[in-house]
């Protein structure tokens, strides 16, 4: 074997030398009994995180430009784009906004002493994610997923003994179980229909074997394949899992699973169904417009009466989902661009909503009901206007970035073309109103609603403030400095 073709995965090297480095420094510090040494324990495993995520990201967006067009290796096993480093840049950075936002909960007593594995895990998940999003071969893709998809459900059970955690990792393991089994199904029959499973050598004889149309193998083994990867994205009707999962787990580990994961599944959709599957594009065009409809529709209904914060972020959460996959509907560059710059977006939006949700949790003995809002402002302004910011962004209101990444995945579908794309973009373009409306209710809680004993104010931490400050500098900032998109989109 050729060592040196590692050296063409630079990324998913540094995240293995990461892995390392974290385990050794836990090792060393060890365990201690006493509850202060625990607490100074975690905040160096947070700054050691912190700093070689903010290494990593650096190291990605370096990489960029060395992957033109492409760096294969292991055989085209492992295949980097400058599309696909694109989104690992943006998926290091939000992971190390999650790092620095974990800096208040892990310092509590009953959770300083997880810190290592959470950092652990946080890096393994990220290692899965990169491998997925590179793989050039379906057995790559698979074992990246399931890199990612493991560890995460160790990172939903984390707090096991507070906020139902422990079922909320029974859920996900099951579902990402059941949903991996599905996909792997339909990876055997998409083998059986062309007997290969590298992605350039399978879309040139699926392409060769169609002629006049598909098989009927290549079409069931592409609704279980797009099944199980719609499990991970949660769509709509693969969504059950979600918000009893998100509500379960630990608030930080749930902005993590709400913006990175999904953002790395969504990529890796996208790429395959245009990569791969582009014979096939009447099929899964067709399954997509119905699944985009239901995900952003049901989900903005079911969002309207939930009273509980972090559940409410998960019906969210898969309307976002929808808004992400209406990128893919125009099969072109345009769509990868704009998938990749609503993921970007939606990651500082996202991540600045659930930091709140954190401090607010933190601060009030582990409250997280949308009542804990009532009156906030009065008490704790500043708090509510980054959260103000964050919501208007998730909504698409001008002139915050979350309306400029929206219209550029309507533009995407648009170019489609067709009738039926353009019904589509109207139905996402009504449903933006409705979730206009939701997300206003917590705005309506924070400013107008009356309270007699609202949540008293309270002191964020400096990770608090520096992760906050981060997300507001994007959302204020990606809409408004146009090259951010440019970038992304010569990329794609």
């Amino acid at each position: 074997m050729n060592y040196g073709q590692f050296l063409n995965m630079i990324p998913e090297a540094c995240l293995v030398l990461m892995l390392i480095i974290t385990f050794v420094v836990d090792f060393v510090l060890g365990y201690d009994l006493k509850k202060k040494q625990q607490s100074d324990d975690a905040d160096r495993l947070n700054l050691l995180a912190s700093v070689m995520m903010l290494i990593l990201t650096v190291i990605c967006f370096t990489s960029i430009a060395s992957c033109n067009p492409q760096i294969e290796a292991f055989g085209c096993m492992y295949v980097a784009t400058q599309a696909a480093t694109v989104m690992k840049t943006i998926l290091a950075a939000g992971t190390l906004i999650v790092c620095i936002q974990a800096r208040q909960w892990l310092s509590r007593p009953d959770t300083s002493f997880k810190a290592g594995e959470f950092y652990m895990l946080v890096e393994s998940t990220l290692l899965g994610m990169f491998m997925m999003m590179s793989s050039g071969h379906f057995l790559m893709f698979f074992l990246g997923l399931e890199m990612a998809s493991v560890p995460m459900a160790c990172l939903v059970g984390l707090d096991k003994y507070r906020h139902n955690s422990a079922e909320a990792a029974a859920k996900f393991i099951l579902t990402a179980t059941f949903s991996s089994g599905v996909m792997l199904y339909g990876i055997s029959m998409l083998y059986g229909a062309t007997g290969t499973l590298y992605f350039n050598d399978f879309a040139d004889k699926l392409m060769q074997s169609i002629r006049v149309y598909p098989s009927a193998l290549s079409i069931v083994g592409l609704v279980f394949f797009a099944s199980g990867l719609g499990f991970k994205i949660s769509l709509v009707p693969f969504h059950f899992w979600t918000a009893d999962t998100y509500q379960g787990a630990p608030t930080t580990v749930t902005g993590y699973l709400s913006v990175i994961s999904k953002g790395a599944a969504a990529f890796t959709l996208c790429v395959i169904l245009m990569k791969v599957f582009p014979a096939m594009i009447e099929h899964w065009e067709m399954w997509l417009y119905v699944v985009i409809v239901l995900s952003i529709t049901v989900a903005n209904l079911f969002a309207i009466r939930q009273s509980e914060l972090k559940r409410f972020m998960a019906f969210s959460s898969i309307s976002q989902a929808g808004y992400i996959m209406l990128a893919v509907v125009g099969n072109s560059a345009h769509g990868v661009a704009a998938l990749s710059y609503y993921v970007l977006i939606y990651v500082v939006a996202n991540m600045a909503v659930f930091t709140v949700i954190g401090a607010v949790e933190e601060a009030s003995g582990g409250r997280t009901d949308m009542d804990a809002y009532n009156g906030f402002y009065q008490t704790n302004p500043k708090l509510s206007l980054l959260m103000t910011l964050a919501l208007f962004s998730l909504a698409g209101i001008p002139p915050f970035a979350g309306m400029f990444s929206k219209f550029f995945v309507f533009m995407a579908a648009a170019q489609e073309g067709s009738y039926a794309s353009y019904f589509v973009v109207f139905i996402a373009l009504i449903n933006t109103v409705v979730s206009l409306y939701y997300y206003l209710l917590i705005v309506k809680a924070m400013y107008i609603k009356a309270e007699d004993n609202p949540m008293p104010t309270f002191k964020t931490t400096s990770s608090t403030k520096l992760a906050l400050g981060l997300c507001t500098a994007g959302i204020l900032l990606f809409g408004i400095c146009s090259f951010f998109y440019d970038w992304i989109f010569v990329a794609a």
